[in-house]
């Protein structure tokens, strides 16, 4: 007996160790089955497990049976009397000679001796809570041995329960593992996706402050010399609309490098107080320069009831204005008429149009909503019939108005500014009249050349200092920005000397009997950046120290606090 119990317990050993070899369920199973039969010299080991909906025993594992093309050959239903009295038993059970779940068992062997069958409890990962195993008592096998002979069952299945928990537990640690480095993977994923996505932002940043929006400070710095001037009434409404449609360029500049900045799509309004007849006036100016390089004619009408002084967010006004002659121009062949007219937009037709914003009914007080529409008629076209239809409800052909980039963003800056602008298409489809409704605060109209004017005049304190003759040194190695920022600077009164680059300006202060009250540095220079002169300046220069003014085209929010930093 001794000899035997050692004899099993190396069996047990070399078990767990085959075991262990593998991390497939099957091959644990088998292996453990195996292994069984050998030391107990069994003519068959049978594993009986529910199905899902536990109404059925499926024989899933066999020692001694046939490969079949269905994925259970045998099936018992749990409602099987041995079956019932073996699942509230914790022993074994000696099957009947009749049994059903013993004829299943025994493969249809003629030599069977003594069948046994024992339920066995198995655990699964999540069985295991602070180290401590809890079986479930839903999760249950039967196990079924035929025996040559008396056998004790009880040990036999205690052992392949350990092998079916055994091969659950690695299965599904093994899926825990493999789905962790799934998780893993994506999350460096995205980390290398948010990391290009960041360099892409800041490169379409630096692209944007050196490409676009220095040349367009360039120009508006050219032509606001021009303007102080002395130039003819024609020339300077051409300049003053050149200059008008400068800084709506530049607007539309700034609030695309915001939003890549920010990557969340928006951007603030610029509310001020304006006058809004000067505007329309100014972009009835620039949308009939536009009409004319088309062959069209073009025509204002304004109510003369409007409100003039009024709080809003001009630029992106006359930006939207523009957008809407150009997006109807281009729709139709020359030779026309186009006619720009703003009135009133009276309570009643607010009411009736669904997409405009609901306002309470005292908000009104303070307030005017005014309608700018502007129409088309061709000349050459034999059908003009229209169907009002709004923006969103009407889906154009690939050429039509909703393709149009500067149409959406028109429509996003109408929303914005809770208005409403809508198209009016011909019978054809072609759009023929838009329609844009905003509503703006009225201003009270006394004192407002205060407020709406600019200032005539320098501050006489400014003059006095400018007058003395400031000596400034101006490094940036644009040509183009240097000559303009120093024919401004002269123009204060400024005795100016420009550099290209950051060794020319530390050179230039460097140089013996030159003194300078103020240093004008670009801090994007190559080689030598503004930082890095500031920062020399300050460390190298002694006695007086000259005011240090950084000039940039970065829309970085940190860039102020950095600038500070360094002096």
């Amino acid at each position: 007996m001794m000899k035997k119990q050692k004899e099993a317990g190396w069996h047990v050993r070399m078990l767990t160790h085959e075991i262990r070899k593998s991390l497939n369920r099957h091959t644990i199973l088998y292996t453990t089955l195996i292994e069984l039969s050998k030391t107990l010299d069994l003519n068959n080991c049978v594993v009986w497990m529910p199905n899902e909906g536990n109404t059925v025993l499926n024989l899933t594992h066999e020692l001694n049976g046939k490969k079949s093309s269905k994925p259970y050959s045998h099936s018992i239903p749990i409602s099987d009397p041995d079956v019932i009295e073996i699942e509230g038993s914790e022993g074994a059970k000696i099957l009947r000679p009749d049994s059903a779940l013993g004829s299943a068992s025994s493969s249809g062997s003629d030599e069977v001796g003594v069948i046994a069958a024992i339920r066995m409890q198995m655990l699964r990962v999540s069985d295991f809570k602070g180290g401590t195993p809890e079986p479930i008592q839903a999760c249950y096998a039967i196990l079924v041995l035929v025996l040559p002979g008396e056998k004790i069952v009880e040990v036999v299945a205690d052992q392949v329960a350990v092998a079916l928990s055994h091969a659950a537990v690695l299965e599904e640690s093994q899926l825990m593992r493999e789905k962790l480095v799934d998780q893993n993977r994506a999350l460096l994923q995205a980390r290398k996706d948010a990391m290009m996505a960041s360099q892409a932002r800041i490169s379409f940043q630096k692209v944007m402050s050196k490409g676009m929006r220095r040349p367009m400070h360039s120009i508006s710095g050219l032509l606001s010399m021009i303007q102080q001037g002395k130039v003819g009434d024609g020339q300077r409404i051409a300049i003053d609309t050149m200059a008008k449609t400068s800084s709506v360029l530049s607007t539309l500049i700034n609030d695309v490098m915001e939003i890549s900045a920010t990557g969340n799509g928006k951007f603030a309004l610029e509310l001020r107080n304006f006058r809004l007849h000067s505007m329309i006036k100014e972009a009835a100016c620039l949308a009939k320069c536009f009409c004319v390089s088309h062959n069209f004619d073009f025509s204002l009408d304004i109510e003369n009831s409007l409100p003039d002084f009024v709080l809003g967010d001009e630029k992106r006004i006359f930006q939207v204005l523009l957008h809407m002659v150009g997006n109807l121009l281009n729709g139709w062949d020359s030779g026309g008429h186009v006619t720009f007219q703003v009135s009133s937009a009276n309570a009643n037709h607010i009411r009736n149009d669904q997409r405009m914003p609901v306002w309470r009914a005292n908000s009104y007080k303070g307030y005017s909503s005014v309608k700018f529409e502007i129409s088309i008629n061709n000349s050459n076209s034999q059908d003009n019939s229209m169907t009002s239809v709004p923006i969103s409800n009407r889906k154009y052909s690939s050429d039509g108005i909703e393709s149009v980039l500067g149409f959406n963003v028109c429509k996003k800056l109408v929303q914005m500014m809770q208005g409403n602008i809508r198209v009016i298409p011909n019978s054809r489809g072609i759009p023929q009249i838009m329609t844009l409704i905003l509503r703006f605060h009225v201003q009270p109209s006394f004192g407002v050349a205060s407020v709406f004017e600019p200032e005539a005049s320098v501050d006489p304190h400014l003059q006095i200092l400018f007058s003395e003759g400031f000596q400034v040194i101006l490094a940036d190695d644009d040509a183009v920005n240097r000559l303009v920022t120093r024919k401004l600077l002269e123009k204060l009164g400024c005795n100016v000397s420009a550099v290209s680059s950051g060794f020319e300006c530390l050179n230039t202060l460097g140089s013996t009997g030159n003194f300078f009250h103020i240093v004008l540095l670009d801090l994007h220079m190559p080689e030598m950046d503004g930082f890095e002169v500031a920062m020399r300046i300050r460390k190298f220069r002694s006695g007086n120290k000259p005011l240090i003014i950084a000039l940039t085209a970065s829309a970085d929010e940190n860039i102020g606090e950095k600038c500070l930093q360094v002096g």
